[in-house]
């Protein structure tokens, strides 16, 4: 491990990964940091009917579990929470900074009925440092779709080129050039 990919648990937050639905499988990136890295995974009651405001309680719940800021690394599902959740909570001051991973257009027509609880779309500046990384060819989100929700959060864009959702399917491994991206979000890199 090395400066690019590790963060010192005494200067640095903490990191809760956000799966998205259906959670994050055993080659998913953000299972592998969480194995490698001891980043924690913000488990959810229900990740097969995933409703907006369970998902922000619980959200809010690992946040105060402790005094320590947090790094948030979201993907799908899961950017879509972050959004949601700084939209209500008294607390976005704990927040660090957010990686947001492929937030899919929930405005689609073809939009699961399981999601169909988290429209309309958040769409507020977050009040905190972030970054969206999205890819080319993601089945769930245009690129335009993706620069446009990057754009009403505020954030930062980083386009990943031809890569799906950005997920185990996608080849990703580790996803050391996310790590990177986080370690830049929580160090102003």
């Amino acid at each position: 491990m090395n400066a690019t990919t590790t963060l010192n648990p005494a200067s640095h937050p903490r990191v809760l990964l956000l799966p998205g639905w259906l959670d994050s499988g055993p080659g998913h990136w953000q299972t592998l940091w969480a194995d490698r890295f001891g980043d924690q995974r913000v488990e959810q009651a229900d990740w097969q009917w995933p409703r907006r405001g369970d998902w922000m309680a619980r959200l809010e719940e690992v946040i105060l579990e402790d005094d320590r800021r947090v790094l948030l690394a979201a993907h799908s599902l899961g950017c879509h929470l972050v959004a949601a959740w700084a939209a209500h909570s008294r607390h976005t001051g704990r927040v660090s900074a957010a990686l947001l991973v492929a937030p899919p257009d929930l405005e689609q027509a073809d939009t699961p009925v399981q999601l169909h609880h988290w429209r309309p779309t958040i769409r507020r500046p977050l009040p905190f440092p972030a970054l969206v990384a999205y890819s080319d060819n993601d089945p769930f989100s245009g690129a335009s779709s993706s620069r446009e929700i990057t754009a009403a959060w505020g954030a930062a864009s980083h386009a990943c080129g031809p890569r799906g959702h950005l997920n185990a399917e996608s080849g990703l491994g580790d996803w050391p050039a996310g790590r990177a991206m986080l370690i830049g979000l929580a160090t102003g890199r």
